[in-house]
């Protein structure tokens, strides 16, 4: 097993490395499923970006696909385990992905797209946990034939492939930037390089988030320094507290809506637990409403960063609670190698304090990356290495940033990006919808919500609401879905047939 692994097996033999809901794992098992695992990755063809693909809910076996893949050699594609069969297989072969892990969730989806995967050409294996199908390999079996000896650290470490989608509805791949990948030559250069990490001072580190997100993957990533994990199979508010409590965990990766849930237990259960153990809590996904963080400051202790970017660029800018009680509702300074631009519409410069579209400037250059589409990197860049996340905001004259509103489409509801267009794709061929517009309108729990404004065919009998849901939950994942619609007579379309859309949220954020 590598080094850092037969280290930790030695020093530490009974010490639980990686724990669950369901299963505990020693370093020492830990380090006989990764060997096994990166022996198996090794051994195959994998096609010139040797790709594999883990469609699988929170669990141990999670994290060792993800892991285990990497030491051997392969770029892991994580997919959000929302996703339906449809959704799932257009990433199999965009990315073209040779092996799919699942886990029992994601069973039936997962077949269903390595089926529809496979009429398009690709070569596709299915190595699942927790099941029993005569199409899937077990989990179990499949690493019981891997050799145990120590893999090769002479391969080149690959980046992830991560999905998000655009504004066409259509996802686009993007690798794990090098702000969050540690790159090197060989696996040996890169496991030295993820223990350059933030988080590697502490101990115990919690994953409450879905392990297709970048934080959680990130936490993940923690095992080669050292530091056990401990994973939350789904959020749960109390059940985070508990596990705080009785694991002594010291940091973790939040968004938002974990601190509204949390603060929205009764002060006595809040109060039934020791959580002095946290030293470190990295928070991500949205803007954090202010006397949310400040909530969470007085309860937890100014233990919060703030990690403002987006999966195509990592962290643009951060800011520490002690700055934040100092710049209340900023999402910090830019940190290297992104500096802050505010544009007009002109694409001209603003001063300080002067609200306008926020852009950042890469100064390697790199920028937004879509490695399967040219066009839409094109698209994402006004320049080389100068790209947007879509928002309008101000920089104040100490260089902090501010978040006011977003000039693109995308919601962001419970620190998951919602691109409209999907659901607008899907209602539109309602057969008693005219025209339909998707926005974002505020939730106390999601920070926003996605809202359907809709004109029926017959303005004097609109379908019912539940109808409505219902087709496009039917046609689509669940979140990504409106979860109200409101009738009205006109959408308010210009000559060349585009909607304000700023102007029909306006009402709501009032």
């Amino acid at each position: 097993m590598p080094s850092f692994i037969s280290e930790l097996a030695r020093e530490r033999p009974e010490e639980i490395a990686v724990r669950d809901s369901n299963n505990t794992f020693t370093w020492r098992h830990v380090g006989d499923i990764l060997n096994r695992t990166a022996n198996n990755v090794l051994a195959l063809d994998l096609g010139p970006n040797r790709r594999v693909a883990v469609f699988a809910e929170n669990a141990a076996e999670t994290a060792f696909a993800h892991l285990g893949s990497l030491f051997g050699g392969a770029s892991t594609v994580p997919v959000n385990f929302h996703l339906n069969a449809e959704e799932t297989a257009y990433i199999l072969v965009d990315s073209e992905s040779r092996i799919l892990f699942v886990g029992p969730e994601t069973l039936q989806r997962g077949i269903a797209a390595a089926e529809l995967a496979r009429a398009q050409g690709v070569q596709l294996n299915i190595v699942g946990w927790g099941v029993s199908h005569d199409g899937v390999t077990n989990w179990d079996d499949w690493l019981s034939a891997g050799e145990d000896s120590d893999p090769s650290l002479d391969v080149q470490p690959r980046a992830n492939l991560l999905y998000t989608s655009g504004t066409t509805g259509q996802p686009k791949g993007t690798e794990l930037p090098p702000t969050m990948f540690a790159g090197g030559d060989t696996m040996a250069e890169h496991i030295e390089g993820m223990k350059k990490n933030r988080f590697a001072e502490f101990g115990t580190h919690l994953v409450v988030g879905p392990m297709y997100h970048t934080g959680p993957l990130n936490g993940m990533r923690l095992l080669v320094c050292g530091i056990p994990m401990v994973i939350l199979n789904k959020f749960d508010a109390q059940g985070t507290l508990e596990a705080i409590h009785r694991h002594k965990t010291e940091s973790s990766v939040m968004v938002p809506t974990h601190f509204v849930r949390l603060l929205a237990l009764p002060k006595d259960v809040r109060n039934k637990y020791d959580l002095s153990s946290m030293k470190l809590v990295a928070h991500t996904g949205a803007t954090c409403p202010v006397d949310v963080k400040r909530s969470m400051i007085e309860w937890w202790g100014p233990i919060f960063v703030d990690a403002y970017g987006a999966t195509e660029v990592g962290t643009t800018c951060s800011i520490s609670s002690q700055e934040w009680l100092e710049h209340p509702g900023s999402v910090g300074r830019a940190i290297p190698p992104f500096s802050v631009l505010v544009l007009d519409d002109d694409d001209k410069e603003l001063p300080a304090k002067t609200e306008g579209r926020l852009f950042f400037k890469d100064a390697t250059g790199r920028g937004v990356i879509y490695p399967n589409d040219p066009q839409k990197t094109k698209a994402a860049n006004i320049a080389p290495g100068v790209f947007t996340l879509g928002e309008i905001g101000y920089v104040d004259s100490d260089g902090y940033v501010f978040i006011t509103d977003r000039f693109s489409d995308m919601v962001v509801s419970g620190g998951v990006n919602i691109y409209p267009a999907e659901a607008e794709q899907v209602l539109v061929q309602h057969p008693e919808i005219l025209d339909v517009a998707c926005i974002g309108i505020p939730s106390a729990d999601l920070g926003e919500e996605l809202k359907a404004i809709v004109i029926a065919r017959d303005l004097s009998n609109p379908p019912a609401v539940s109808e409505v849901l219902i087709f496009c939950q039917e046609r689509l994942s669940k979140y990504k879905c409106p979860r109200t619609v409101e009738f009205v007579a006109d959408l308010g379309r210009n000559t060349m047939g585009k909607i304000n859309k700023r102007k029909l949220r306006a009402p709501y954020w009032v």
